[in-house]
C-alpha cells in the first residue's frame, strides 16, 4: 500500500445574502493580511504572525499565512501577488458533515473568527470523488491544506486529502515518460526507452488557448455593457465546462499513450505555486495564471493510478538548459518544446 494525495473540489450551493456577505468580509481580510505580509518582506513564521495576529481572520487561516507568506520569496522567488489568491487554510479548517435526508448531502462548517460565529454551507460534489468525501467524513481518508476560490458569484472549496492505494509498480525495468504541461501544446510527451527517445505524444492546445481567449473577450464585452448577471454566468459555465471537457480528453490521451510502453512510469514537473513564480509581464501573466496547469497533472495522476501506472514529479528547474549526457547546465540550441525532466529524458537540444 502507498499513500496518494488528491485534491477534492465542490462548489457551495447558492449562500445566502448573509452568508454571502461573512465569505466577501473573509477572503478581503486575508488578501490584505498577505499583502501586509508580502509587501513587508516577512521570511519567518513569527514575523509573519507578528502581522496577521491583528487581522479578524479564523486561526486556521492565520496558521496557513504563517507557513505560506515565508516560501513566497525565499523558495519561489515570487516577485508579486496574483490578484485571485484563494483563502488558505491549514487542515484544523477540514470539518464536514454528511447527511442523506438533505439536498445537498455534503456540508462544510465555514470557520470564522470569534466564538459561535461558524456556519455550516452546503456543498455540490464531484459524483465521481463521492466516495473520497465519505472517507473524509469518517476519517479514513486524512484532510490537508483547504483552499476556498471565488469565481465571480460561485465559491469553489479545493481540499487536499491522502487515502492509502495499492502501491502502482513495475515488473523490470521501468520506462519511464515524461510529460510536459503547456500552453500552445498541452501535453508534450516521450518515452526514454534503451537510453533514447521514443515515439513522442503531442496534444495540441489550439482550441484550450482559443477558449480561454474568446472566454476573456466575451465577458470583458458582456461586463462592460452591463449584461444581465445570469447571461454572464450562463456563459461563463459554458466555457468552464468545455475546458473541463478538454481536460479530461487530454488526460486521458496521455494515460492512454502510457500504457503502449512495458512497465511506464510517468514523470511530470512539480508545478506547485507555479503562478507565484510567473514573471512575464502583465499580459502573459493573466494569459498563464487563467490555465489550470494543476488540474491537467491531477487528472493525469487520477487516470494513471487507476491504471495501475506510477506517476513521479521533479523540481523543473534547469531542466530546459540541462545536458541528458553530461549534466551540465548549458544554452538550448532551439526553442523548441520538449519534456523537461531533469536526469529522466534525453533533451533533443542537448548541449552537451
Amino acid at each position: 500500500m502507498t499513500t496518494i494525495t488528491k485534491t477534492l473540489q465542490a462548489t457551495f450551493a447558492p449562500p445566502t445574502a448573509h452568508k454571502q456577505s461573512k465569505l466577501n468580509d473573509l477572503l478581503e481580510t486575508y488578501r490584505d493580511g498577505l499583502q501586509e505580509a508580502f509587501n513587508a518582506g516577512a521570511s519567518t513564521m513569527s514575523a509573519v504572525s507578528d502581522i496577521v495576529t491583528p487581522y479578524d481572520l479564523p486561526y486556521q487561516a492565520k496558521a496557513a499565512l504563517c507557513n505560506y507568506v515565508p516560501k513566497l520569496r525565499k523558495t519561489y522567488n515570487a516577485e508579486e501577488l496574483d490578484d485571485e489568491h484563494p483563502i488558505r487554510l491549514t487542515n484544523q479548517a477540514a470539518k464536514f458533515d454528511h447527511s442523506e435526508e438533505r439536498d445537498y448531502e455534503f456540508t462544510w462548517w465555514v470557520p470564522r473568527p470569534g466564538r459561535g460565529t461558524n456556519f455550516w454551507i452546503p456543498l455540490r460534489i464531484n459524483p465521481e470523488q463521492e466516495n473520497l468525501w465519505h472517507d473524509l467524513v469518517s476519517e479514513d481518508a486524512k484532510a490537508g491544506e483547504i483552499r476556498l476560490q471565488k469565481h465571480r458569484k460561485s465559491w469553489v472549496l479545493h481540499v487536499t486529502v491522502e487515502y492509502p492505494v495499492e502501491q502502482p509498480t513495475t515488473n523490470g525495468d521501468a520506462t519511464h515518460i515524461g510529460l510536459d504541461i503547456g500552453e500552445t501544446a498541452l501535453i508534450t510527451g516521450c518515452a526514454l526507452k534503451d537510453g533514447s527517445p521514443t515515439d513522442p505524444f503531442v496534444c495540441s492546445g489550439s482550441r484550450a488557448k482559443h477558449l480561454r481567449k474568446e472566454m476573456h473577450t466575451i465577458l470583458k464585452r458582456l461586463q462592460e455593457r452591463d449584461a444581465s448577471e445570469w447571461r454572464i454566468d450562463d456563459r461563463f459555465n459554458h466555457y468552464q465546462n468545455a475546458l473541463t471537457d478538454i481536460v479530461e480528453k487530454a488526460s486521458r490521451q496521455a494515460v492512454e499513450y502510457a500504457t503502449q510502453f512495458e512497465n511506464p512510469v510517468l514523470v511530470m514537473e512539480d508545478l506547485t505555486y507555479i503562478r507565484e513564480r510567473l514573471d512575464y509581464g502583465k499580459y502573459m501573466n493573466r494569459r498563464l495564471h487563467s490555465w489550470a496547469f494543476a488540474r491537467l497533472q491531477r487528472r493525469i495522476e487520477d487516470k494513471a493510478t487507476e491504471a495501475g501506472i506510477p506517476v513521479e514529479y521533479v523540481n523543473p528547474a534547469y531542466t530546459s538548459q540541462t545536458c541528458h549526457s553530461c549534466y551540465r547546465i548549458g544554452r538550448r540550441g532551439f526553442t523548441s518544446r520538449v519534456p523537461v525532466f531533469e536526469r529522466r529524458l534525453p533533451r533533443f537540444d542537448a548541449s552537451g
